[in-house]
């Protein structure tokens, strides 16, 4: 499929009449990165709003420790930037890097300006911006008021929603559970051993059974 015809079945570029236009100009084109390849590290500016065609990216945090916590995680027409792209400190605060092989489409700053006279494509871009404020109060609300296993529970629980299942399947590594939280990988292995032992979830690898409610 030609790279036009790609952007053109993005579900936010569909209804703009015109794409080809921005494409033939160099306003709006489309790369490809390798598995754990560095899409912006934290400090780089934001020129572009970039939409995931295909893949998956991790936003995460380093401490002076060296650990990281997984921030955000971005798949399948996720939208990138669009927070930092007109603000006035227009940096990324976070590291993003692909945590698959991807895809992705970068529109230039200049070619969003035109993109924004369009309604639907404006609500589109609302819509972006309301899913990561609500990401990030929830990630706030996990930081500040929670404990450890209350976390992993809410977590395996908005999984089960997803997933429509008790039994939820991992979408990543513990160790990459253990950064999504924001702790150690002992102290997340401790606490979902004790999880187990008192009979909340039971455990096969990366399928975890939700037993009963805490």
């Amino acid at each position: 499929m030609k790279d036009i015809d790609i952007i053109k079945c993005v579900p936010i570029l569909k209804p703009v009449t015109d794409i080809e236009l921005l494409v033939s100009q160099g306003q709006i084109k489309i790369k490809k990165y390798a598995k754990g390849e560095t899409l912006y590290n934290q400090g780089c500016l934001c020129n572009s709003l970039d939409i995931v065609v295909t893949g998956s990216l991790t936003a995460y945090s380093l401490t002076e420790s060296g650990s990281s916590t997984i921030m955000f995680e971005f798949k399948k027409d996720s939208i990138i930037g669009a927070n930092l792209l007109f603000a006035t400190n227009n940096i990324y605060p976070l590291n993003i890097y692909c945590s698959s092989e991807c895809s992705l489409i970068h529109i230039e700053k200049t070619a969003v300006e035109i993109l924004l006279h369009n309604y639907d494509f404006v609500m589109s871009y609302v819509r972006s911006l309301s899913q990561n404020s609500l990401e990030l109060n929830h990630k706030i609300a996990m930081f500040s008021r929670k404990t450890l296993r209350q976390n992993i529970y809410e977590y395996l629980l908005q999984q089960s929603i997803a997933q429509h299942s008790q039994t939820v399947y991992l979408p990543f590594s513990k160790k990459e559970f253990a950064d999504y939280l924001g702790v150690q990988r002992p102290s997340l292995f401790r606490e979902i051993k004790k999880m187990q032992l008192d009979g909340i979830i039971s455990i096969d690898n990366r399928k975890i059974t939700i037993l009963k409610h805490i």
